[in-house]
C-alpha cells in the first residue's frame, strides 16, 4: 500500500491527532487552535483533505488516523533518499554523519539497528 503524502502543516496536525486519538472533532479544533493557531474552518478543511487522501477518517464527530506516524515518517525518508541521494541509503547516511557528530552510544545503536535489519 502506498502511503499518502502528508505535507508539513498536515504533519503537525497529525502529530496532535496521533497523541490524542481517537478524538472528538470539537476537542481537535481546540487542540489545533491552542497548538497551531488554527481556526475551526482550517482544522475542518485539513480533516476533509486528509480524509480524502485516506490519511484520517472522521465518523460521528470522532477523528482517527488511518496511517501511523511510522509509516508517514518512513515514506518521507524514502522520498528524501530517492530525490536527493538517487535512492542511495549509504549516500544519505554519509551526508547525515558528515554534518553532525555521533556519540559512541548513538553509533552503537545504529550498528545494532543495521544488524537487526540486515538481509543476508
Amino acid at each position: 500500500m502506498t502511503v499518502p503524502k502528508v505535507y508539513e502543516s498536515e504533519y503537525r496536525f497529525c502529530e496532535i491527532l496521533w497523541e490524542n486519538e481517537p478524538v472528538n472533532s470539537t476537542r481537535l479544533v481546540g487542540l489545533c487552535r491552542e497548538k497551531l493557531g488554527w481556526t475551526k474552518a482550517t482544522t475542518y478543511t485539513v480533516i476533509r483533505r486528509l480524509a480524502g487522501r485516506g490519511v484520517v477518517k472522521s465518523e460521528n464527530a470522532v477523528v482517527t488516523s488511518l496511517v501511523s506516524r511510522d509509516k508517514v515518517q518512513s515514506a518521507e525518508i524514502e522520498e528524501l533518499v530517492e530525490k536527493r541521494f538517487g535512492g542511495s541509503l549509504p549516500a544519505f547516511i554519509a551526508a547525515f554523519v558528515r554534518h553532525g557528530s555521533l556519540s559512541a552510544k548513538e553509533a552503537e545503536q545504529i550498528r545494532e539497528m543495521i544488524e537487526a535489519y540486515r538481509e543476508d
